[in-house]
């Protein structure tokens, strides 16, 4: 009996172990990600009627595990970089070369910093963001970008770099960097402002 207690107690020890390792802690994203394809969308004076006659585009950057599926819905594992509202002077209609920093302000070469906002009842992200996609869907997570910069380098008119310097809302650095070619596709005349600041975050057009 005395013998038997010994193993029930060391196999309780053994299970206990096992159990710490615990399968639902966090993923350890990587901070410094290469982004192997993307788009831009230009959107016009879309603040026009605010008072701000800057441009507005938006960038979306896909590193290599996300492919779109035949519904153009995202696949995969990897991370999704999005900023939206990257103001630019009101000549430019392609996202030019220079350096922008996150911030509010609506002055050109800056990026709306990331935030949740509210249309209705309804609840959505803006503003410049990363997503996480996990092959636990679970785990997939938004992270806002709430300061830094990213730089946008241009060579023969096509090849874009973007290499990122950031701080999300919980404070952790994001670097990351693009290299290659960045379409871009004119949206200034297919939403009205509460339209395309809603539907922006569901709309990938590939």
């Amino acid at each position: 009996m005395k013998y038997l207690k010994i193993l029930v107690v060391f196999f309780g020890i053994i299970l206990t172990s096992c159990n710490g390792s615990d399968p639902q802690s966090a993923y350890v994203y990587n901070a410094n990600p290469t982004y192997t394809w993307g788009y831009a969308e230009y959107f016009g004076s879309e603040y026009a009627e605010f008072g701000n006659q800057n441009h507005i585009l938006s960038v979306s950057l896909f590193s290599a595990g996300l492919q779109p599926d035949s519904t153009r819905a995202l696949t995969g594992v990897g991370q999704f970089l999005y900023f939206e509202d990257i103001y630019v002077p009101p000549t430019k209609i392609l996202l030019p070369a220079g350096t922008y920093a996150i911030n509010s302000t609506g002055l050109p070469y800056t990026v709306r910093p990331g935030k949740n906002d509210t249309v209705g009842n309804e609840v959505f992200p803006i503003g410049a963001r990363i997503t996480y996609y996990e092959e636990n869907a679970s785990k997939s997570k938004v992270k806002f970008i709430t300061e830094g910069t990213f730089s946008v380098k241009i060579e023969l008119d096509t090849i874009y770099t973007i290499n990122c310097d950031f701080k999300t809302d919980d404070k952790k650095a994001l670097k990351g960097s693009f290299t290659t070619t960045l379409p871009h596709y004119d949206e200034s005349l297919k939403y009205d402002i509460l339209e395309a600041r809603k539907n922006r975050h569901r709309n990938i057009q590939f």
